[in-house]
């Protein structure tokens, strides 16, 4: 299995309780298509539960012969952006990304420089805010037989001054993965498990403490099943007794359904719950 980078350490768990659960919008929309010429096209657009909408539109043109992508975006807060990408043109395993914003209305700009170095036993990143600080952001994690370790760390060149560090360290196999992950200078700690117990059910569970606000650890617990081919439920509860379900299905080819809420178990009698639905057109 190849090493991750330190964001996704405890990726399984996280998709299993985090993705896939409609409820956190009223009404969601997105649009996806290709043309001949290798360009992507996908438009979001979402509706909150407080009546607010957003969208964002992304173009991706892809050259994969000579490793280049180019992807510009624009959302409903006119915000503009760019990127192009590199990978494995400066060296095997190397990917730099180059970040462009800019927002017509205040005619503020932003520019970021990234870079990705993955061999098989290594994954290291570096994000440079260029125009901010500027500021580094870099993390590294090695692996060997499913045992994983890394490290992260935030500074800002101009007060020459560290502003975060992280750590974390895992195992990870076909079927399973387990990682326990110290965030915001080493003062958040969660332990998160997933296991996909066959080709139709998955679980997993994740307790996190935070050291700075008291002893309560808040756990969360979440499943999946695959109903048939073409669709799929998942439910979640966390220690406060908020739970959620969803559940989507191929309508047809290219056309994805999905629903979702989420109720407190201890208000039921209170409109705290949510209901979401979403849908994705793919061509």
């Amino acid at each position: 299995m190849s090493v991750p980078a330190f964001s996704d350490i405890a990726k399984s768990a996280n998709d299993l309780l985090n993705k896939d659960f409609y409820h956190l919008s009223s009404g969601t929309v997105e649009i996806k298509s290709n043309t001949p010429n290798n360009v992507a096209f996908k438009v979001t657009g979402k509706s909150s539960h407080e009546k607010a909408t957003s969208g964002n539109m992304e173009a991706k043109w892809a050259d994969k012969a000579r490793g280049l992508t180019l992807t510009q975006t624009w959302n409903t807060a006119n915000a503009l952006e760019s990127k192009v990408e590199a990978a494995d043109v400066l060296a095997k395993g190397v990917k730099a990304e180059f970040v462009h914003g800019f927002l017509p209305t205040t005619s503020s700009r932003s520019a970021k420089l990234n870079l990705h170095f993955k061999q098989s036993a290594f994954h290291g990143r570096a994000f440079f805010d260029l125009l901010k600080g500027p500021t580094a952001n870099i993390d590294a994690v090695v692996g060997h037989d499913g045992f994983l370790a890394g490290a992260s760390a935030g500074y800002d060149v101009q007060k020459a001054a560290l502003t975060g560090y992280s750590a974390a360290v895992g195992y990870a196999a076909p079927s399973y993965s387990a990682a326990i992950t110290a965030t915001d200078n080493l003062s958040v700690f969660a332990a998160s498990y997933y296991h996909k117990v066959n080709g139709q059910v998955e679980a997993g569970a994740k307790a996190t403490w935070n050291s700075k606000s008291g002893n309560n650890v808040g756990l969360e617990v979440a499943s999946k099943y695959r109903l048939d081919p073409l669709s799929f439920a998942k439910a979640k509860i966390n220690d406060r007794g908020v739970a959620a379900i969803s559940y989507n299905t191929l309508l047809r080819p290219g056309v994805n359904l999905g629903l979702g809420g989420s109720f407190d178990t201890q208000k039921l009698d209170q409109a705290t719950h949510k209901v979401g639905v979403s849908f994705t057109f793919e061509g």
